[in-house]
């Protein structure tokens, strides 16, 4: 429930305090998830590790009191820095120029996904069908699980593969297994497994002396608080030519993923989203994070289905994942350091494990080819170019000429001759747009000597300039072969939409026939 007074909008404590202990420890565990991924996603990008470790804590304390989606989790993320990573590459061996310009397309990008929520771009997630969701969820699990084998190469390097192999496998043990042997502990049923899991793999990593790389042998940590600063660069046309492209890429890329990660949620949780609030508090999130030195980011699928899992279901969840990871960072970043990288990657496999969707699989048998098609095209796609927002618009546009061409074959046109042969009436049922245009056309015999052609529209509707011209055309090849031609039953839409384009009528009409 939400109350409303004056000009700001209250959330009961609901939102916040009512699944306390849970929260905090699902933050916990993101926290120590979102710090490996941070820092590899600045290196992707080009960037120093502490823009990304900044970019994770700002947007995840600040979409938790903007956010559309209780318990999503916003940070730097792999897609932005893969278009910041261009931007980046441009200014050569200029580091700090890279960076103002990566603050300044960060700040752009805030400012503009305010824009897109504000004219409620929201609503265009009914435009993405059930096949494209389950093909970007199977396809974000994928790159989740790809993501993590690099590990096992830098452990091939320092000589301990065979070890990476048995702690992940450890860990795995220990997240699957301990839920289903604490069912009867409430104690242990309170404690997430992979917060278990990351605790007994350090301890025994760093007892044992094994020389698995940890969580500091990807970059250093940061020693201080983000401050607050903006762009050093001149205000100008010229620093907008640079920024805006790349802003307006991320603002759709981060707003696409943020909605689609939202939709995922709300099917986990069973509970439903504002889209619109989503993308303002993305913008909002974007605009503080480049103020304080962070790089562009938006919501995690894979840590935010790592808060679902570990029990994260209210604000407290997200916010208290980008406390405890500046915390854990500053406070105890010699601690955190040490954590192995095996115990990271045993929990992003079964979180790999968990969102991938299974019964899309066993279901590939009964769904229609079509929606097949497009799913799987969503996710060889987005594992080729490891874009999910690429994946995704192929599999929407797939889905979108699947659609067209299932509707444009269910036009049909029966006729029927009048008792005295002089008059031949065509009936037409369906939709006539630009896909069954020539369907349309293709039932009419238009050479036929007769002297009156009817084409009854009553059970039709005209969409587009494709269907006018395609009436056109008949009416003026029944005219050529020296047919009269009538147009009945038309609705007031059809109509309008006949006047304002067709030609048969004209004064070149008869130019228009010898066209023809």
């Amino acid at each position: 429930m939400i109350y409303t007074t004056a000009n700001r909008t209250l959330k009961t404590p609901s939102e916040w305090f009512s699944n306390v202990p849970a929260d905090l420890i699902a933050g916990i565990v993101v926290a120590l998830a979102l710090i490996p991924e941070a820092i590899a996603f600045s290196i992707i990008a080009g960037l120093n590790p502490t823009v990304g470790l900044y970019a994770s804590f700002t947007m995840a304390v600040t979409i938790a009191f903007v956010g559309g989606r209780v318990g999503m989790v916003s940070a730097a993320t792999g897609a932005m820095a893969l278009l910041l990573k261009e931007l980046v590459a441009s200014t050569g061996d200029d580091k700090a120029l890279a960076l103002e310009l990566v603050l300044a397309a960060t700040l752009l990008t805030g400012f503009l996904q305010i824009v897109w929520g504000s004219l409620r771009i929201g609503r265009i997630m009914k435009y993405v069908p059930r096949a494209v969701l389950v093909g970007f969820v199977n396809a974000l699990a994928i790159l989740i699980f790809l993501a993590q084998l690099e590990q096992f190469h830098k452990a091939k390097e320092a000589g301990v593969e065979g070890l990476m192999y048995v702690m992940v496998a450890a860990g795995l043990a220990i997240i699957y297994l301990l839920p289903r042997l604490a069912k009867n502990i409430s104690v242990l049923k309170s404690i997430p497994s992979p917060l278990v899991a990351i605790v007994v793999l350090t301890a025994v990593a760093v007892s044992q002396g094994m020389g698995l790389p940890t969580v500091g042998d990807m970059g250093a940590l940061p020693t201080e608080l983000p401050f607050f600063r903006l762009p050093n660069l001149p205000f100008d046309f010229a620093t907008l030519q640079l920024v805006l492209p790349v802003a307006l890429a991320l603002s759709a890329v981060g707003l696409l993923e943020s909605f689609l990660t939202a939709s995922v949620l709300d099917d986990m949780t069973d509970t439903n989203s504002d889209k619109n609030r989503e993308a303002r508090g993305q913008g909002a999130a974007n605009l503080i994070t480049g103020m304080f030195g962070g790089m562009a980011g938006c919501a995690m699928i894979g840590q935010s289905v790592i808060n679902i899992k570990s029990g994260g279901r209210q604000r407290l969840s997200t916010l208290s994942a980008g406390i405890f990871l500046i915390s854990f960072i500053l406070l105890v970043g010699e601690w955190v350091s040490v954590i192995p990288m095996a115990a990271l990657v045993a929990v992003m496999f079964m979180v790999s494990i968990s969102t991938f969707n299974w019964g899309s699989l066993i279901s590939l048998g009964r769904t229609p080819k079509s929606e097949t098609a497009a799913m799987l095209m969503t996710v060889v796609t987005t594992v080729m170019t490891e874009n999910l927002a690429i994946g995704v618009v192929v599999g929407i546009a797939l889905s979108a000429i699947a659609f067209s061409r299932k509707i444009g074959k269910l036009i049909s046109v029966r006729n029927q001759l009048s008792a005295n042969g002089t008059t031949r009436t065509y009936y037409v049922h369906g939709q006539l747009f630009f896909v069954s245009a020539n369907n349309f056309i293709e039932a009419f015999d238009v050479r036929e000597k007769i002297e009156c052609v009817v084409i009854d529209l009553t059970d039709s509707h005209l969409w587009d300039q494709s269907s006018v011209m395609a009436i056109d055309k008949l009416v003026l090849k029944f005219r050529a072969h020296g047919s009269d031609v009538k147009l009945v039953g038309m609705n007031e839409a059809s109509s309008t939409l006949m006047d304002k384009l067709a030609v048969h009528d004209k004064k070149n009409a008869a130019e228009l026939a010898g066209g023809h």
